[in-house]
């Protein structure tokens, strides 16, 4: 029976799922294949740099089958680049059923594309590219509200203009029969207005000013006003990642955190915590340490 779902990853306490563009480029495009190759339907979804979540109309089967495989797909591309084996083999992914009432499916909706601004990335789900936030509700070039169709947008390639080849090496996968009219971005990535039902949203939300409503009052914008700005990162976890070989160096003339002693690393996380406004969660991730340890060492003396 066909259902909506929520699938909702791990996550990741001592590593990242993307450690910078290139990671979230080919992410997105790894969603693209996927949702070309699964029974169904993408609604909603959102990359964050530790987890990820989607909304999705399918079976439970088909569900599960598709989180399945797209976190084997990006684990093999994660694997060849960083060294890292069966990198998603332990990261847990939750497929639940979302209520047939309507808000029910509108605030999960919210939830989802409202991950980034909870985590104070940006000011609003339109301004994060790793996802569809941007998605809904666009304007026309005639200045009406709705889908603008992406195909009209000059400069911008499709999947028909580019060679069988080059499509498999953009996007990691050998896949074949995509949608010739799915347009890529600038970054490089298939749109996401492609393959998402964004006609079925924005039915669903009937408009801009009910799903603002829902966004603004959506558990993750509660979050984000409620919790205290030192327990919430004020940089990208990508830009603290990149740092820190360039912060071991400066400091300790040494390459890589693991090559730390234990009083280095309480340096050095404190070093971080300072310059970059980061929690010991953030330092967890970015350190690939556990957020006891990071907590341990920001607490010695």
């Amino acid at each position: 029976m066909k259902k909506y779902f929520l699938i909702t990853t791990d996550h990741l306490e001592d590593s990242l799922w993307f450690r910078d563009n290139e990671d979230f480029v080919t992410g997105m495009n790894m969603v693209a294949v996927q949702a070309s190759m699964s029974e169904v339907v993408v609604l909603a979804f959102i990359l964050m740099s530790n987890h990820v979540h989607f909304v999705v109309y399918g079976t439970r089967r088909d569900a599960e089958e598709f989180i399945s495989r797209y976190k084997g797909r990006y684990s093999q591309y994660y694997g060849r680049k960083w060294g890292v084996k069966e990198f998603l083999r332990r990261n847990k992914a939750e497929v639940e059923p979302i209520s047939e009432n309507q808000e029910d499916l509108e605030r999960t909706i919210a939830y989802v594309i409202m991950n980034c601004v909870a985590a104070r990335i940006c000011l609003h789900p339109g301004q994060y590219p790793w996802g569809c936030g941007n998605c809904f509700f666009q304007v026309k070039s005639e200045g009406l509200p709705g889908c603008s169709r992406i195909k009209s947008v000059p400069g911008r390639r499709q999947v028909k203009d580019i060679s069988k080849r080059a499509l498999s090496k953009l996007l990691h996968s050998d896949v074949q029969n995509l949608p010739g009219d799915w347009t890529f971005s600038d970054e490089g990535y298939i749109l996401p207005e492609s393959y998402i039902d964004v006609h079925a949203v924005e039915t669903l939300f009937r408009t801009p000013a009910r799903m603002d409503y829902f966004l603004r009052t959506s558990s993750k914008a509660k979050k984000r006003l409620e919790d205290k700005d030192d327990n919430l990162p004020s940089f990208k976890d990508q830009v603290i990642s990149v740092a820190v070989p360039d912060l071991c160096l400066s400091l300790f003339q040494k390459k890589r955190f693991e090559d730390l002693q234990e009083q280095e690393k309480t340096e050095m996380l404190r070093q971080l915590r300072y310059r970059f406004s980061a929690g010991p969660n953030q330092l967890a991730r970015v350190c690939g340490i556990t957020y006891a340890e990071a907590a341990r060492l920001l607490d010695s003396r």
